[in-house]
């Protein structure tokens, strides 16, 4: 593991802490349709500061900024306050995924628009009956005159609700075992024989949406990777989802040292203070060990199930975190909406990107090697 930060990255550091310093914008939710819009202007601005994607390559709009710059940009974004990334789905999942398995056409056609916040990605993989069980979805496509007709029903689906196209798994082969014969699709939300539902949440905003295709016509070139392997192409958007892109350790930093910050101005509760260093400690880390995954990419390695690991470490600290900050505020957490958010967030960690039972099943099977029957 490589901690020493050279010139060229900290005079980058630099540059994104000045930049975020006077450019950082207060927006409404964007879950709601005034605030999805203000999130994806505000994608155009660092995009034209060419801040929105800064580990891509230029031609797409990034800085060929390495990784170990990539996990710098994000602890200065966090730090700043600056506003959720309503373009996530897209640029920290389906991105890398079109790196590795996408054509040339469809990077060109693509990445240059997601960047921008131009074209804003839902992700379209749990169905009512498959959720962290992926393999056991049921909406499927069949072929057609230059391309697939697809069909069935996809639920929580992050960004839905406004966003402009969407990319998930559609059974292609019934007659193939449940790992294969399936296909990567992407598709426009505005198509014919889609529907879009809304789903709302417990402050009435819809994060989520249910998605209903009815012989939904997507051309050849919208198929990521052969027909019938979209099971390996989707492990990596899931990889990227649980082992580096979507949570970097900036969010975490952040928050561990506002919850010491809190604690201070709180009386410094003695009950508090070992749960408030653990958090702390945890966040750090969570920091070294994105650090070693840097190094362990920038020598040629690849994201594998180690990712789990990753996923189980983050969601539970970030839900720890904050039910620290809660019982610290005691009866004020109630006035204090940037915690209880941030609270209410972190339950769903160990849910999306795949549960916490599926995480360990993935950690006892294919990281420590045990057979099915040792887990029972």
């Amino acid at each position: 593991m490589d901690l020493d930060i050279d010139a060229e990255s900290a005079a980058f550091r630099d540059e994104v802490r000045e930049w975020l310093a006077t450019h950082v914008p207060t927006l409404p939710s964007m879950d709601t349709a005034e605030g999805f819009a203000a999130h994806r202007k505000w994608e155009a601005t660092l995009a034209d500061a060419r801040l929105s994607v800064v580990s891509w390559p230029r031609e797409y709009g990034g800085r060929d900024a390495s990784l170990l710059q990539w996990v710098l940009f994000e602890e200065e974004y966090y730090a700043a306050g600056a506003p959720g990334r309503v373009s996530q789905n897209g640029i920290f999942m389906l991105g890398p995924t079109l790196f590795a398995h996408g054509t040339a056409e469809q990077r060109a056609r693509i990445l240059p628009a997601m960047a921008r916040g131009e074209q804003v990605w839902a992700q379209a993989w749990s169905e009512p009956e498959a959720g962290s069980d992926i393999a056991a979805l049921r909406s499927s496509a069949v072929r057609t005159e230059g391309g697939w007709l697809l069909s069935g029903q996809k639920t929580w689906s992050s960004r839905a609700a406004f966003a402009d196209r969407a990319f998930g798994l559609f059974r292609t082969d019934p007659a193939e075992q449940r790992h294969r014969g399936l296909t990567y699709f992407m598709f426009d939300l505005r198509a014919e024989g889609v529907t879009v539902r809304p789903i709302p949440q417990l402050d009435g905003e819809p994060g989520f949406a249910e998605i209903f295709l009815d012989n939904v016509f997507v051309p050849d070139a919208d198929v990521i990777g052969e027909p019938g392997q979209g099971w390996r192409v989707a492990m990596t958007t899931a990889n990227n989802e649980r082992g580096l892109s979507l949570r970097s350790p900036g969010r975490f930093l952040s928050a561990a040292d506002r919850l010491v910050d809190l604690w201070r101005t709180q009386g410094q509760a003695a009950a508090a203070r070992d749960r408030v260093a653990d958090a702390w400690i945890g966040a750090r880390a969570y920091q070294l060990y994105t650090f070693g995954t840097v190094s362990r990419l920038a020598e040629g390695g690849e994201l594998g199930p180690e990712s789990s690991v990753n996923k189980l470490f983050w969601s539970h600290l970030d839900v720890g975190l904050h039910e620290t900050a809660l019982d610290i505020l005691g009866p004020d957490a109630e006035t204090d909406q940037a915690w209880v958010d941030g609270y209410l967030f972190s339950l769903a960690g160990p849910i999306y990107g795949g549960t916490d039972q599926i995480q360990r099943n993935t950690i006892a099977e294919r990281l420590l090697g045990l057979p099915r029957e040792a887990r029972r």
